[in-house]
């Protein structure tokens, strides 16, 4: 059963359609990752059931495929279906994964399966089996319709009327995560009188910072080797409460997704799938990732674990100066001297570090049961 669906309309294939034993949810987006979960796990077992017997969840980096197998075999109890979340599945060895070929094959009817990641390897067997057997929901960041509806849509569950230069305002947020532009309607929902409409200047009072303050700001800022810009839009952002290392995983996220854009270009790739992941019009996109030099992104990866480890604690100098420094350095100017034209040399090149992660506002979940 090769089917896929879009996150935002899967409570609607689920009324049509009813749950399935076998789902793969995937994509960039955290909150839709989550949120499809959550719609799955309803759907399976009731929105007030008592799930501790029937759900589990696992993560790919600390458990065995044995273990989810397992589980997945076991009879629900006192319901008609049990719900296995496995997470984190990019990170399953091949051979691993390929202990599961099997379960999609012929997946227990009684249970329902969600398989969950950032994004699948294509190219390994088990995930061409999961994707002939499961239902596909689809997690890709919003483009910029999309996100435009969805902000108004959840304002609207909120209560809240808002301005449409307020909902541009809160897109930038959306750059970001839409975790973040929930948090920023709540705030909204709290802050504002109900009998009167969100306004610009209330979302710009609640995010405590002005606009073109978002990392995709900082980001611009960066490429343009504006270290001015980027140094104004660090200091509003600490200022704000914004911790270091949540701005140098912000960072960290923003240049991954940068290199993989750089990367799927070269391969013959469209500037579309470009486009929608970095919510910009298609004709910006190779310019706006030639501002970032091969060799600048084959050197940065060293300075954000050098940055990472004087942030935390290997390192006496203060956390924004240690800021500041990654900041000259990425728009070429010398750490040392902020009034300086001389760039920075290039570190010798290094493999970019497979422990970099974004920051995330989705919560860490254990086993349950």
């Amino acid at each position: 059963m090769s089917a896929s669906v879009m996150s935002l309309e899967l409570p609607q294939s689920l009324a049509r359609s009813g749950v399935m034993p076998l789902y793969a949810v995937v994509g960039e987006e955290d909150y839709l990752r989550d949120q499809s979960v959550a719609a799955l796990r309803a759907a399976a077992l009731g929105p007030a059931a008592d799930t501790g017997f029937n759900y589990d969840i696992f993560h790919g980096d600390d458990c065995s495929v044995e273990d989810v197998l397992a589980c997945a075999a076991e009879i629900p109890v006192f319901a008609e279906r049990r719900v296995v979340v496995y997470k984190s599945v990019e990170k399953l060895p091949a051979r691993e994964g390929e202990k599961l070929l099997s379960y999609f094959a012929a997946p227990n009817d009684t249970t329902t399966l969600i398989v969950v990641g950032v994004k699948m390897d294509g190219r390994m067997k088990w995930t061409q089996a999961l994707t002939k057997g499961a239902v596909t929901v689809n997690c890709a960041p919003l483009r910029d319709a999309q996100l435009s509806a969805w902000i108004r849509q959840e304002a609207a569950a909120l209560g809240v009327r808002i301005h449409e230069e307020a909902t541009q305002l809160l897109k930038e947020v959306g750059s970001e995560s839409l975790y973040a532009v929930k948090r920023e309607l709540e705030k909204l929902a709290a802050y504002v009188p109900p009998d009167r409409t969100v306004q610009p200047a209330d979302v710009e009072a609640l995010r405590g910072t002005e606009s073109g303050a978002s990392v995709f700001d900082l980001m611009n800022a960066i490429g343009a080797h504006d270290h001015g810009r980027a140094l104004r839009i660090l200091a509003r952002n600490l200022e704000n409460g914004e911790a270091p290392l949540r701005i140098l995983g912000a960072l960290v996220w923003q240049y991954r997704r940068l290199w993989k854009m750089k990367e799927q270009l070269k391969a013959g790739g469209r500037e579309g799938e470009a486009a929608r992941t970095l919510r910009m019009d298609p004709s910006r996109v190779r310019g706006f990732l030639a501002q970032f030099s091969d060799v600048q992104l084959t050197h940065t990866f060293r300075w954000f674990l050098e940055t990472d480890s004087k942030l935390k604690g290997g390192s006496g100098s203060a956390p924004v100066r240690v800021m500041e420094d990654l900041l000259f350095r990425l728009c070429g100017q010398p750490a040392q001297s902020a009034s300086s034209a001389a760039r920075v040399q290039p570190a010798p090149p290094v493999p970019r570090p497979s422990g970099s992660r974004p920051v995330s506002n989705v919560r860490t979940v254990t086993r349950k049961r």
